[in-house]
């Protein structure tokens, strides 16, 4: 069989591989994990300064590597990343606002310098994916204890993020080092799922009670952010694991339980939805405020805004305006409606074709499904990466809902934890699913 093609985009790498390595190059594995893990447990709490000095250090890491190790064969993900990338930079250069945009393909290089090195370290050496979710899951203890004990505090504070209009006022909503609930909400959801899967996945009854905590106390905390949309993800991510669960656990079972028993979990779940809706006020006067159309501030705010993001997408549909929110902070005010600020499109599909037009939704849509079939035929196996791979479907599901109507995303806090768990299908298509790798 002949050897797979290399895309000349990547015959660069390698080229100072039968260099002498001196100390940094044989620990240049050790550095680029210890980098990702502070970068991963700072997403909360470290400034923006810090985070992008770490964001930078990790690009640059990743290049060095890339010069040291032979190029690989593009998978199905990487393609579709490249094809943003490549949309991306044709948006910018057709942009209204190129300046603005081309800060915002900065952003968005500098994000996926992350992933490449996390791809390339996860590829690699599959145990620092524990490592880094160790890392993950301390700096969001720090946050969610932070978040709760304001509920001790002044109250004052949290006020601020009561709305008089919405038929939820007087909601109390805690935002811990992120100073916005609906960030903090959003930081949280990807991470629960990663939590679970370490539950599981880690021996010892030290790293089980860890992740447990993790995982309590982040739920305690995402439903005390009162976000509607996180609460939806929250749903979406629990139905999913359940799901896959009972299925992986029923497979030798006869056929008929192999069906009923994840349909009656799931109509069970179902049920106790309900009765936690009906029975406790706060759930219920938050539910009740999805229904409420145009009544709710809330709600009136986003119609507003996709109104407004769809008349962008008119204008623009082929290219959109360029990427990042400074191009979408000089385009947007050409369509808002009065007293309609905005900062985004408050939702993730409209952004993406507000930024990139319709083929950068597509190419989008294109990663998500890529991303979702591997992270599938990564669960069905029995490698490294399997139950990591159901952390990733559940994640893919929570943000996904949560997404639809809101856009925080985009934000870094949650953004590099969505790429990290890009990375780990990614890297488990490329480690062969990890089978024949030494664990430790």
């Amino acid at each position: 069989m002949s050897a797979p093609t290399i895309p000349v985009l990547l015959r660069w790498q390698g080229t100072l591989q039968s260099a002498s390595s001196g100390a940094l190059g044989r620990h240049l594995h050790l550095i680029a994990g210890l980098v990702l893990c502070a970068l991963m447990a700072g997403l909360p709490l470290v400034t923006r300064s810090g985070l992008s000095l770490l964001i930078l250090a990790s690009g640059l890491l990743w290049l060095v590597l890339a010069l040291r190790t032979p190029p690989a064969p593009l998978g199905e993900i990487d393609r579709w990343i490249l094809g943003i990338l490549a949309l991306a930079l044709l948006a910018t250069g057709f942009s209204p606002v190129p300046l603005a945009a081309a800060k915002g393909l900065l952003k968005l290089v500098s994000y996926l310098g992350v992933y490449a090195l996390m791809r390339q370290l996860l590829a690699t050496a599959p145990i620092w994916w524990d490592r880094i979710v160790g890392a993950l899951l301390a700096g969001e203890l720090v946050t969610c204890v932070i978040g709760i004990r304001q509920l001790y505090g002044d109250s004052g504070e949290l006020a601020r993020w009561a709305d008089p209009n919405s038929v939820a006022d007087g909601t109390v909503r805690i935002y811990s080092t992120l100073e916005n609930p609906n960030l903090l909400a959003g930081y949280l959801l990807p991470i629960l799922p990663l939590a679970l899967v370490a539950l599981l996945r880690w021996p010892g009854a030290a790293r089980k009670l860890f992740a447990l905590t993790a995982l309590v106390l982040g739920v305690a905390a995402l439903v005390l952010t009162y976000s509607r949309g996180a609460w939806m993800g929250l749903v979406a991510e629990a139905a999913v694991i359940v799901l896959l669960l009972a299925i992986r656990r029923t497979r030798a079972w006869p056929p008929l339980w192999r069906k009923l028993v994840p349909l009656l979990l799931l109509v069970g779940g179902a049920a106790l939805l309900v009765v936690l809706v009906t029975q406790v006020e706060p759930l219920r006067v938050r539910v009740m405020s999805l229904v409420a159309g145009r009544q709710d501030s809330s709600n009136n705010f986003r119609i507003n805004v996709w109104l407004a993001a769809l008349d962008m997408i008119q204008a623009r549909p082929w290219l959109g305006i360029g990427p990042g929110n400074d191009a979408f902070n000089q385009i947007y005010p050409l369509f808002q409606q009065p007293k309609f600020n905005a900062l985004s499109a408050y939702s993730i599909p409209l952004e993406l074709a507000v930024e990139a037009g319709i083929p950068g939704l597509l190419a989008g849509i294109g990663l998500l499904v890529a991303s979702l079939r591997t992270a599938i035929g990564l669960w069905r196996g029995d490698g490294v990466f399997s139950l990591p791979a159901l952390a990733v479907i559940a994640v893919i599901a929570g943000l996904g809902v949560q997404g639809l109507t809101d856009t925080i995303f985009f934000r870094p806090e949650v953004q590099l934890i969505g790429w990290f768990c890009v990375a780990t299908l990614a890297a488990g298509t490329a480690a062969g699913d990890g089978a024949a790798r030494d664990r430790g």
